[in-house]
């Protein structure tokens, strides 16, 4: 399979090195500073895998869907945008896969949370945060995953009205998240029932990028030859 890599940073790289060893080849590394002839080799691409910036997914899975390249996302930051993309992929009738976070781990890991967090609604001392730790290079807080995990502990406690940053003064009815960005963390995220008398912890620590650019590039293989709107619950079933 032919892949294009747009963003070629860390993860960039990272998804590269894991490509080939799948057998795979990468036929474009574009950054913001390619030229349009660069782009142009889209056009050899099976599959599109982009990891960029807040400030460019949009314009990048924009670009994919317009020029028909399917195209999987782990960029975060733009899912506030969410119903726009979905209109895209009926307009061009596109192949789009998106991931707050591909790593299998932190998928099992939510799959416990959504279970712990209806088994915690029954008792209502004990009290639920999130912490989430990522490298200074990360621009968005809190991360994509943090939101996810968030939202599924809110769906589960109704008498959560919402999730905010701790450093916004969340109220008592919203789910305070913490987000703290320290050099060369991989990411790690935390859910917390603390009562008076005891705390129980939910935990996923990544320990390199390896996980999130196998997940990728495996999501990748999966839209290969598919029309529609993808999610890791596709993949994985």
């Amino acid at each position: 399979m032919n892949i294009g890599i747009i963003g070629y940073g860390k993860m960039g790289r990272e998804i590269e090195a894991v490509a080939k060893e799948r057998g795979h080849e990468i036929v474009a590394h574009l950054t913001s500073d390619s030229t349009d002839e660069e782009w142009d080799a889209l056009n050899d691409a099976d599959v599109c895998i982009e990891f960029t910036s807040p400030a460019s997914a949009l314009d990048n899975i924009k670009y994919c869907m317009e020029n028909g390249f399917p195209v999987v996302t782990g960029s975060t930051g733009w899912y506030d945008h969410m119903e726009k993309v979905e209109r895209w992929q009926d307009k061009y009738k596109g192949a789009f896969f998106w991931a707050s976070n591909f790593s299998v781990g932190v998928n099992l890991f939510w799959q416990m949370n959504k279970k712990l967090a209806a088994l915690m609604n029954d008792y209502p001392d004990y009290g639920v945060s999130i912490e989430e730790i990522h490298h200074t290079e990360k621009k968005d807080a809190p991360s994509g995953t943090a939101i996810t995990t968030a939202e599924q502990i809110i769906k589960a406690i109704p008498d959560l009205k919402g999730w905010k940053l701790t450093d916004d003064d969340p109220d008592d009815n919203e789910l305070p998240i913490t987000a703290i960005r320290e050099h060369d963390v991989k990411g790690t995220h935390r859910v917390s029932y603390e009562s008076e008398i005891d705390g129980i912890h939910l935990t996923h620590e990544a320990k390199s990028r390896r996980g999130f650019a196998l997940g990728a590039v495996l999501a990748a293989e999966f839209l290969k030859d598919k029309k529609g709107f993808f999610t890791m619950e596709d993949m994985l079933g």
